[in-house]
């Protein structure tokens, strides 16, 4: 496992080696710009924030018109970095963020490996290990990409992990775990529909299956009606 966590990390890192600390590409760009406003002004004025530089000559309303879960998370990272007397600059934060997030998708991915199979930690190692070198998630998350994908990927597969829990030990509290991750999954990326649709497909196919259990019902009812209600909240989607 310590394994597949290096081998996710360190390819991710060569575009640093390479071409220093620095932020490719228009998306990303706009992201730092989006999180250094959002350091320097706080996040009431960062919902309110007309940005005259984006979509000219129209300007764009960012608060609503983002997903402001990757930049709430590069703040949060810069703030408690320097409160303990770490003092990093916010590109530094925004340039490391994504190949951090990857690295931990393969210890999430290891888990949801061993809850889907019973417990086994062949298929939790064969998870971890195609997810740290998987072409397009190692193309969306290098050092520097600083995209929505860097974090949503690891908060969709926490998402399924907890949900996976949850069915297999009727747990509220795990069921809770997922609805959390899954408010943290839409807060950064819109590619969360894809989730929404895929957990009831799953429920479905166990109806089919004659799987269903009470705690099948408890799993999916809290966390449709409580993961709608927590997406809800982010101005982009509400």
């Amino acid at each position: 496992l310590s394994l597949c966590y290096i081998l996710a990390l360190l390819p991710r890192l060569i575009a640093v080696a390479r071409y220093e600390s620095v932020i490719h590409e228009f998306d990303p760009y706009f992201n730092y710009r989006s999180t250094q406003y959002l350091v320097d002004e706080g996040f009431s004025n960062f919902r309110n924030w007309f940005d005259e530089r984006s979509w000219y000559p129209l300007g764009r309303i960012v608060g609503g018109t983002i997903y402001p879960g990757l930049m709430a998370v590069s703040a949060t990272f810069f703030w408690v970095l320097n409160a303990i007397n770490l003092n990093v600059k916010v590109v530094d934060v925004c340039v490391y963020l994504s190949p951090v997030f990857a690295a931990n998708t393969t210890l999430v991915a290891y888990y949801l490996g061993k809850e889907v199979s019973g417990g086994g930690r062949g298929v939790g190692l064969v998870a971890s290990f195609l997810v740290s070198v998987v072409p397009g998630y190692v193309q969306r998350s290098v050092a520097g990409s600083y995209d929505n994908e860097g974090i949503a990927i690891f908060a969709l597969m926490l998402t399924f992990y907890w949900f996976i829990r949850s069915v297999n030990t009727g747990s509220l509290s795990h069921c809770a775990a997922s609805c959390l991750s899954y408010a943290g999954l839409v807060s950064t990326w819109g590619g969360h529909i894809y989730v929404m649709n895929l957990i009831p497909l799953y429920v479905l196919v166990l109806l089919l299956a004659g799987r269903y259990s009470e705690r099948l019902w408890i799993a999916f009812s809290t966390f449709y009606v409580i993961g709608t209600l927590l997406s809800m909240q982010i101005t982009f989607v509400g």
